[in-house]
């Protein structure tokens, strides 16, 4: 008896994760020139030649990863630091953070995004409640097959419920890579393109430390049936991301949700009906869009 309970609490607990080097995980993906590693933080710069970016050398079905991340100081304008969850190919699914840079003194914004099967044009904005370029902060993403969760200092910012029932797609047929970058979005990031990169303030320099992968790793090649087979809770095995008290957000999680939307956000797609006259069929079941 005691070894089986033994057993199920080491399942129960599977992966709790403790912070990894980046070389555990990762690996560059452009730049190596621009990646700057100073003890346990990494750097990543941005100038007129190139950004830089990484990616995780396995790819993942269901849990969360996260990392630490100090944005760009002073002004940012026209900056993107993107930290993101995406598998392959033309039909592919992507979970975005997008941190959207700033002339001096004005808020950093953070856009989420979420594609399914290829198709994205879900993006939320929102004002950070804090300066994000003067401590580390913590960003999360959660996935299961009930819903994603994206998280700052662990406050839940945003949530995509699977509404298969409903008829609507859910990402949880592709095993995904862990990415992160930083480049140049002149045309866009900064008040809709206004305000342009200036880069007699380059070099522009995010930087990152304690990176948590606390997921299933799937892996290459392996089937999307079997890599969701192998990643589910069974019997045989349970998964922590399964547990029934995660399939949706709790009270507290909920109340938080709520204070984050109606004080910091700035832009829902569900509430831009010149974009969609017709309401996107996600936005109309969704309780926490």
């Amino acid at each position: 008896m005691s070894k089986m309970l033994g057993l199920f609490v080491g399942l129960l607990f599977v992966g709790l994760a403790a912070s990894a080097k980046f070389d555990e995980l990762f690996q560059p993906s452009w730049a190596m020139d621009h990646f700057i590693h100073e003890g346990e933080l990494l750097k990543l710069k941005l100038d007129n030649y190139s950004g830089a970016g990484f990616g995780s050398k396995s790819k993942y079905m269901f849990g969360k990863v996260t990392i630490q991340l100090k944005l760009v100081e002073g002004d940012s304008a026209g900056t993107v630091t993107a930290f993101y969850m995406s598998s392959d190919g033309p039909t592919h699914n992507e979970f975005d953070f997008e941190f959207l840079g700033n002339t001096t003194g004005e808020p950093y914004s953070v856009q989420t995004n979420v594609y399914v099967n290829g198709v994205g044009n879900r993006e939320q904005r929102l004002n950070l409640w804090f300066d994000p370029t003067k401590e580390f902060h913590t960003y999360s993403i959660f996935w299961n097959q009930r819903q994603v969760v994206f998280e700052v200092d662990g406050t839940p910012i945003r949530v995509h419920t699977n509404l298969e029932h409903k008829g609507i797609p859910f990402p949880k047929e592709q095993a995904m890579g862990v990415y992160s970058s930083i480049w140049n979005a002149k045309d866009w990031a900064t008040q809709g393109g206004r305000v342009k990169t200036d880069w007699s303030h380059a070099p522009f320099v995010a930087t990152y430390k304690d990176f948590q992968i606390d997921a299933c790793a799937c892996p290459v090649p392996v089937t999307s049936a079997d890599s969701a087979k192998n990643c589910s809770s069974s019997e045989d095995k349970k998964y922590w991301w399964d547990e029934p008290t995660l399939s949706e957000l709790n009270l507290h999680q909920s109340h938080q949700l709520m204070w984050v939307r109606a004080n910091h956000m700035v832009y829902d797609y569900c509430a831009d009906t010149a974009r969609f006259p017709v309401i996107p069929a996600e936005c109309v079941h969704h309780r926490h869009h």
